[in-house]
């Protein structure tokens, strides 16, 4: 019988949310798809790890744990995070293995200021690296490949603090997406194929939950065939749920119907210009914009709601942008808007068009 070891799971955050020991826990409830990556982890480890996870929007960090092994996820936005963390821990004599995007897109970087890293999705990789970290052979690179989705593991959705979070109801019946949008590293980290779970093993799922449920997939209508089974198989269920998908999913009227029976309450889409010329700059030929209102109308009418993503920064776009896609947001009666600029983060090829050119300066 192995020995049990204690692993500590860290998700850092920006300055902006951190908790600090003094304010300990904030009053207000986060909305964050990003810790079933967590709960997928900790359900892929060996029986005799016991894993402890820290999201620092809402609780501090103890750098006194005795946990011997420290994990820490982080996407590009909180690196500089991350390897402060890990680098205090390293001092301490502690051992401290890296996922997520930004160290699988730069495992260089990322490998001196940590012992291994996961490279891409976790669970193939975890158990090899905790055996080998067992017998004093950790590697510093883990990469077993893409998920079996009919492989991913039941998570323990207890390990969450619920008080904390608007909901800990997230499930994910698909993962990836096979568009090569410039500057999504979705769809990188993925590796652009799509792979979706048994439809039984995501309806036993969603029976556990509570009536809200949050689909934390990439693209839920990806494979139309795939969606009209999923969402079918759900209407006995009465729920309600919340997911992201593409404009299109307006333009199969059957496809639409079935969402809305099976309890589609909203939608996340990336619209991410009103401008076509930077649509085509992006790769994003799914959307069209002269589409935009009546496709919008045939989602509203089905009684769904849209939190829209929008991108501003395109070579292609001026000054005009802004008040162009305020019109449209108004006059199709948006429910809410995500706005970004534009990042070239890496693993995309806009990273990669932007290096060539010498404009990636930071």
């Amino acid at each position: 019988m192995e020995k049990e070891i204690k692993f500590l799971l860290i998700n850092p955050t920006s300055p902006l949310w951190r908790v600090s020991a003094k304010q300990k826990y904030r009053n207000s409830r986060f909305f964050r798809f990003s810790m079933l990556p967590s709960l997928y982890v900790a359900a892929s480890m060996p029986s005799f790890v016991k894993t402890e996870i820290i999201d620092e929007d809402v609780e501090p960090i103890d750098f006194n744990t005795d946990a011997e092994l420290i994990g820490i996820s982080f996407m590009t936005y909180n690196a500089p995070r991350a390897y402060e963390i890990a680098d205090r821990f390293r001092a301490m004599g502690k051992t401290v293995i890296f996922g997520g995007f930004h160290p699988t897109f730069m495992k260089e970087e990322a490998i001196a200021h940590a012992d291994a890293i996961c490279i891409g999705e976790a669970e193939y990789n975890v158990p090899e690296m905790i055996r080998d970290y067992v017998h004093g052979k950790l590697r510093p690179f883990y990469d077993n490949g893409l998920v079996d989705l009919a492989d991913v593991p039941m998570v323990d959705r207890s390990m969450l603090d619920r008080k904390s979070y608007v909901s800990v109801n997230a499930v994910q019946a698909t993962r990836g997406c096979n568009h090569h949008c410039q500057f999504c590293s979705v769809a990188a980290f993925s590796r652009y194929k799509i792979r979706k779970r048994p439809v039984e093993k995501v309806v036993e799922e969603i029976k556990t939950l509570g009536k809200h449920v949050l689909f934390m997939d990439d693209n839920i209508t990806l494979d139309k065939e795939y969606a009209r089974e999923l969402f079918t198989a759900m209407i006995p269920l009465k729920k309600k749920w919340f997911s992201q998908t593409e404009i299109t999913i307006a333009n199969d009227e059957e496809l639409l119907r079935l969402a809305k029976d099976s309890g589609c309450s909203g939608v996340f889409i990336g619209f991410e210009s009103v401008s076509q010329e930077s649509l085509g700059s992006w790769n994003k030929h799914v959307n069209r914009k002269k589409d935009y209102l009546e496709l919008v109308s045939r989602l509203h009418q089905a009684g769904i709601g849209i939190f829209a993503a929008f991108v501003f920064g395109s070579d292609e776009d001026g000054p005009e942008i802004f008040g162009n896609t305020l019109d449209f947001l108004m006059e199709a009666n948006i429910e809410v808007l995500q706005s970004s600029r534009m990042t070239p983060f890496p693993g995309t090829p806009l990273f990669e068009k932007m290096d060539r050119e010498g404009r990636i300066l930071d």
